[in-house]
Order: C-alpha cells, then sequence, then structure tokens
C-alpha cells in the first residue's frame, strides 16, 4: 500500500489509456521511442511521466489492466508501474496482465508497483509493523546499472503500509533501509527492477538520476523525444489529417489556445480561422489584449464574438457550480455553432486540450476517469457540430507548452502567462453570476496581478487571481457600519497543476493587495487569502 495515494480514485478511473484512434491524439509515428506507465491508482504517475520526458524519453500514462498484446503492440522501450493505495495481497487489489513479464521489456516497479511485480514473481508482501512515511537512509549495497554513479548512502522518500518480507530467491536485493531491507531489488534473469521507495519526487537524492539510469543503463533508451522535432512531426501529422480542409481554432487568449493556434497556422497557415468568443466572463480588457496579440503574431483569419448576453442570460439565477458550467458549455456550443457555419470548408475543430485537462475532465479514451472539471472545454463540442476534434497538445503538461510555444516563436509574456479556466470568471463568482459582481470581480483581479507583477513574483507564481465570495461581511469604513463583499486572493505554486501549494507571498505584498482592493474595489470590505492546498481543495473555487 502506497500512503502517498490514499485519497485518490480507484484504479478503474485513473488517467488515460494510450491507442486512441482520433485526430486528436499523438499518432504513433511521431514518437520512435516510449515508455509507458502503467498506473494503479497513483496521483503521482502524471509525476513520474514527466520525470521521465525530463530525460527526454516520451511517456504516455494508461491504465493498469492493459493487455500484454497491447503493449506488445505499442512496442514500448521500457514500462513503469506506479504507485497506489491499495495492499496486493487484498482480493480486489488491482493487478497487471502476468505475461508483462514474458515480453523481455525492462520493468521498474515503485512502492505498489515493486510489490506486485515481487509477488507475481514469488515474492511474499505482507503488512508493515509501522508505517513509514517521510525521508529514509538508503544503504546502497549493489552500484550496478541502477544506482551507477551514486554513493554508498542517499536520502530517499518513504511511503508506504506494505513492504515485500520475502524475496523470492530469483531476486536479489540492491539496497536497503533499516525499516525496509528489501528497499531496491533487481531479477537475476529478467530485466525487472523494484524500488519501494518514490524517485519521482523531489525529497529523493538524485531521483532524476535514478529514473536516468534506469531509462538509459537499463532500458537502452537513446533520448529522441525533444519538442523541436515534436513540432515538425506535428505539422507534419496535421497537414497529412487536415489535407486542404479548414480547421476552426477556439481562441481565449491563454497560452493553450495561444500555442495551439501558433501550432495550427505553422502546419496549414490560411486554412485556419479562430473564433474568439467574448461569453463576458473574461478578465479585464481581455478581448482587447486578444485581438491585440493574435494581429502581433499570425495573420489567420480571426471572428470575435460578443456573446455576453447570450451567457449572462443562461446565468441568471444559477448557483450550482455544476450547473453553471454545463450552462456555459451549451451555450458556447450554441454560440460556437451559428459561427462556424458561417466558415466554407471547415472539418475540423482545433483545441488547446493538455493531458491534465484530459484526465480531470473524465474523458479516457479506454475508460471512466473521476469527473473534476465539467465544461465544454473537452466535451460534446466537435460531436454536436459534426467536427472532427484535433488536439495537438493533449499529450503534453503545461511546461512542456510553454516550451513548444517559445519553440514556436510566441513571446515570453504571452507563453509564461498564467492559465484561466475554461468557463471564464463564473467559477470565481460564487453563487449567482450577475454583470455587477463581475465588475468587482474584474477589478479586484486586476490589482492581483498587478500586483504580484510589480512585486516581480508573477514568473515565480504558478497561478494567481481573485474571487468573489457569495457571502457579505459587517466592516466599518468613514465611521460607517459596512455590510458588503469578501474578495478571497488564491496564489499558488504547480509544476503540473495536478497537485498544487499555496504560494507564501510577503505580508506586504499582501497587505497591500488587500489596501487596494477594499479602498479602489467599490463594494469590498474584506480581503481573505486562501493557503489550501491541492489535493484537498482544488486550484479554483467552483
Amino acid at each position: 500500500m502506497d500512503l502517498m495515494n490514499n485519497s485518490v480514485s480507484s484504479p478503474s478511473q485513473s488517467a488515460p489509456a494510450a491507442g486512441s484512434q482520433t485526430a486528436s491524439q499523438t499518432a504513433p509515428h511521431l514518437v520512435s521511442e516510449r515508455v509507458l506507465v502503467l498506473d494503479f491508482g497513483s496521483q503521482y504517475a502524471q509525476l513520474i511521466a514527466r520525470r521521465i520526458r525530463e530525460q527526454n524519453v516520451y511517456c504516455e500514462i494508461v491504465r493498469h489492466n492493459i493487455s500484454a498484446e497491447t503493449i506488445k503492440a505499442r512496442n514500448p522501450t521500457a514500462i513503469v508501474f506506479s504507485g497506489g493505495p491499495s495492499s496486493v495481497y487484498e482480493s480486489n487489489a488491482p493487478k497487471c496482465d502476468p505475461n508483462i513479464f514474458k515480453l523481455g521489456i525492462p520493468v521498474l516497479g515503485i512502492c505498489y508497483g515493486m510489490q506486485l511485480a515481487s509477488q507475481a514473481l514469488g515474492g511474499k508482501v505482507e503488512s508493515c509493523s509501522r508505517r513509514e512515511f517521510g525521508r529514509a537512509r538508503l544503504q546502497i549495497q549493489s552500484m550496478e546499472r541502477l544506482f551507477a554513479g551514486f554513493p554508498h548512502e542517499i536520502d530517499v522518500w518513504m511511503s508506504h503500509g506494505d513492504q515485500v518480507k520475502d524475496l523470492s530467491e530469483d531476486f536479489e536485493t540492491l539496497a536497503s533501509t533499516t525499516t525496509c531491507p528489501h528497499a531496491a531489488v533487481r531479477h537475476k534473469t529478467l530485466p525487472i527492477y523494484g524500488l519501494q521507495f518514490h524517485p519521482e519526487v523531489s525529497h529523493t537524492s538524485l531521483g532524476s538520476t535514478l529514473i536516468h539510469n534506469f531509462l538509459y543503463n537499463i532500458a537502452n533508451c537513446e533520448g529522441r523525444w525533444h519538442l523541436s522535432d515534436f513540432v515538425s512531426r506535428a505539422v507534419e501529422h496535421i497537414r497529412g489529417v487536415v489535407g486542404k480542409d479548414r480547421v476552426i481554432c477556439g481562441l481565449s487568449g491563454g497560452v493553450d489556445s495561444s500555442v495551439t493556434a501558433a501550432l495550427l497556422y505553422k502546419a496549414i497557415g490560411p486554412q485556419l480561422t479562430c473564433i474568439l468568443i467574448d461569453n463576458g466572463l473574461l478578465r479585464k480588457n481581455e478581448q482587447a489584449a486578444v485581438i491585440s496579440e493574435f494581429t502581433n503574431h499570425f495573420k489567420a483569419d480571426l471572428r470575435v464574438v460578443d456573446a455576453t448576453d447570450l451567457f449572462l442570460g443562461e446565468l441568471a439565477n444559477i448557483k450550482d457550480p455544476q450547473e453553471k458550467r454545463k450552462r456555459i458549455g451549451k451555450a458556447f456550443i450554441d454560440c460556437f455553432k451559428l459561427e462556424a457555419e458561417k466558415i466554407n470548408g471547415a472539418k475540423f475543430l482545433a483545441q488547446g486540450t493538455l493531458y491534465p485537462d484530459v484526465i480531470e475532465s473524465g474523458a479516457a479514451v479506454d475508460g471512466p476517469a473521476a469527473t473534476i472539471k465539467l465544461h465544454h472545454n473537452v466535451g460534446g463540442l466537435p460531436e454536436q457540430l459534426g467536427f472532427q476534434l484535433i488536439e495537438p497538445l493533449r499529450d503534453l503538461f503545461k511546461d512542456e507548452v510553454r516550451k513548444l510555444g517559445l519553440e514556436l516563436g510566441l513571446p515570453e509574456h504571452l507563453v509564461w502567462r498564467h492559465p484561466f479556466p475554461g468557463p471564464g470568471l463564473a467559477v470565481r463568482c460564487l453563487g449567482e453570476v450577475t454583470r455587477e459582481k463581475l465588475e468587482i470581480l474584474r477589478e479586484a483581479d486586476e490589482i492581483v496581478v498587478s500586483e504580484i507583477k510589480n512585486a516581480n513574483l508573477y514568473r515565480q507564481t504558478s497561478q494567481a487571481f481573485a474571487v468573489l465570495l457569495e457571502s457579505q461581511s459587517v466592516g466599518v469604513m468613514g465611521d460607517a457600519r459596512t455590510y458588503e463583499r469578501a474578495v478571497a486572493v488564491r496564489c499558488v505554486n504547480t509544476d503540473d497543476f495536478m497537485t498544487a501549494d499555496w504560494s507564501q507571498l510577503p505580508y506586504d505584498l499582501l497587505a497591500t493587495i488587500s489596501t487596494r482592493i477594499i479602498n479602489e474595489v467599490r463594494g469590498v470590505n474584506r480581503v481573505c487569502y486562501d493557503i489550501s492546498s491541492k489535493p484537498p481543495a482544488t486550484i479554483e473555487w467552483e
């Protein structure tokens, strides 16, 4: 059992699998070398994948019960078993196809993954007398290929309630701790390795080096995954799929849609039409900024639609967050459909969907996923419009998208712009969405972002914004009692947006933000700072 993963969904609700045949997925010919991560319910499967990609090796996350036959067809260079919240000896514990071990493909099991491989190949896993969570001192007994170049002792991060008690005679121990005699193991004849600790987290010393050693010393990877190569291959793929037809791209001004548009423009040039739907839920001066950025960097066709009345009409008297998302999605489809019908020859719709979007929107191609987000971004828009969907960034993490944007020549201030949710300010305006509340929120949000930029902390924070709370609070302003709204400030730091910590901003900066909002935004008399991490909270409030 992996203690780091106790709060996540079951493996049947885990990350998407490889193998979709839609135009939106990375086509098999776009990568010549890949690693598959079998997800056993770990909230850190995405972190494992990112660590592998950092080593210039392409990586995909697949379900734990993928068949050996399917794996063989995908021809991976290596396989990684993730951690997970279950105990391998439980009757309903997730298992892998045992034929995977007969493929001759190098396997690295991490925590639950190590226990699973050990048990499947003759070992015995039991509950620990004392759960182990935190740093431990690892003594390395064998400096062979996995630990090549390592010192004899390092600090590692443990997080488990079970461990391998009896190791099969086919395995040998490579490293141990005072409480875990088999902290790293190797099969004597098969290319199968196991780690009871987590090399993917920053708390493990030389964790990236360990992953590098597995990829290059054991799996003989060549490091063919480079975003510069991704651009040329993606361009070729897009041209092959689109042909002479036209592509419509929904443009929001954020980095995801901007990079999507830039990649499509590089591939098909004048065959691209971008549509900006101003839903009345954008940030202050957003429409003008998007138009300016677009005309400065593209010569593609841009259509701007002011649909404020339509969206706010749909949201009138609606307080439930999920209902708001549904109505925004429906209004977006209706509006987009009307505009798309004016564009001749359009057969494809492009969206700036990222890997975390796919996971959190329940859009896994091989089965259900835990639906955390619910809006139009990966919803039913293509089917309702009769388009084929193109999502060229669907397999990328946010940091990779930013690097791709720079590769495509987009300016740094656009590439490093903080993310903005698909439903816009509606998910930051708690309760019913009204014009009055949106104006208050826009002014407060502008102050938050501008002050963080003035403090030169914009690049050090991953997302910063204001939230208008539904409740009002008592205050005193000018010797008079007030009963006005409260604003929450939300700033987080994250690498992949799958997990996040609140940003520990300087007190004087928070004081400046609070003072400016209360003094300059009419209708607000209280400012709070959100110090919740994800999980258990999400980054957005709704």
